[in-house]
């Protein structure tokens, strides 16, 4: 398969239609609800571990776990964020400096649960049965965790901390003030192009598949992206003018803003991914060399009960 780009022959159009069906048939949005379940558990536990690791690796007097929550502020509505703030206060208040070492072991453990949900959604999309054992499983749900806590930490250092690189590299080697103002733009699009990486490191180690080609941006991943990007600041911009959950759910409210939250951002990783899995079905029907239908964990290798069976190869 030459390139994911090329949209496996078929038209954007003719994309949308196909993965619309395909969000119908797999129950997308029933299954986007389960993983707001599955990220409800986890998110406390990923900010915990997200926060330890801060504060291990760069102290806990800099400003990295103050960026953290100021971005999460911004994308987030707002009675969802107060909700996050102060559960994470009382977690951090309670915590005792003796206990850090299992908390961020405990941390890890239960928010790679939700990654472990996400795997079997992708599974689902790519009409593939995991055939992984449990520990394997697992190990994979924790490697991308800590990946995605990396891929995180790294983008907030490049914003709380690029200007300050930027002007001193500017002011040692007189690149002048030019250098610092164009990082200064130049930093933004590297987040994005960090948020870009969690998407296709999911898609790529998530679902039990086998001879993937690495794609460093995919389709799936900025429509995934976009999609998400898009429906927190739509749904923060509709809660601003008609908050109507605190009205109707009273102390519950920020809980069901919150779970509607989670819900739409498994929708939209859950969406990406069937774009991916669109693309390369419509490939592999076309004989593109090394693209896999659904329902195949390798070319031409259907998968029934957890055996493998070669499929007759595609004409040339």
């Amino acid at each position: 398969m030459s390139s994911m780009w090329q949209l496996g022959g078929l038209t954007w159009k003719e994309l949308a239609k196909r993965v619309w069906s395909e969000i119908q048939k797999d129950d997308v949005f029933g299954r986007s609800a389960q993983l707001s379940y599955y990220f409800l558990l986890a998110l406390f536990p990923l900010l915990l571990f997200l926060t330890s690791v801060i504060g291990l690796i760069v102290g806990s007097g800099t400003g990295l776990r103050h960026s953290l929550f100021n971005y999460l502020s911004q994308v987030l509505p707002g009675s969802a964020f107060q909700l996050v703030d102060s559960t994470m206060y009382e977690i951090s208040v309670a915590s005792g400096g003796g206990k850090i070492a299992f908390g961020i072991l405990a941390a890890l453990w239960a928010a790679s649960n939700g990654m472990g949900a996400i795997i079997d959604a992708l599974n689902a999309a790519y009409g593939v049965r995991d055939s992984r054992t449990w520990w394997r499983r697992h190990l994979i749900a924790i490697e991308l965790t800590i990946a995605l806590s990396v891929v995180i930490i790294s983008a907030l250092v490049i914003v709380l901390y690029g200007g300050r690189i930027a002007d001193h590299i500017a002011a040692t080697y007189g690149l002048g003030h030019l250098f610092a103002i164009t990082w200064k733009i130049l930093q933004w699009p590297i987040v994005l192009a960090f948020m870009l990486l969690a998407f296709a490191l999911i898609y790529y180690f998530a679902p039990d598949v086998r001879n993937q080609k690495w794609t460093w941006i995919t389709p799936g991943a900025v429509i995934g992206v976009a999609l998400w990007l898009l429906i927190s600041f739509g749904f923060r911009l509709y809660l601003h003018f008609f908050d109507s959950y605190s009205k109707t759910y009273g102390s519950l409210g920020a809980v069901i803003v919150l779970m509607l939250w989670l819900y739409m951002t498994g929708a939209a990783i859950l969406i990406g991914g069937e774009v991916n899995s669109e693309i390369e079905n419509a490939a592999a029907k076309a004989n593109a060399a090394g693209a896999k239908e659904k329902g195949e964990k390798a070319p031409h290798e259907k998968v029934k009960d957890g055996k493998a069976k070669n499929a007759k190869p595609a004409a040339a």
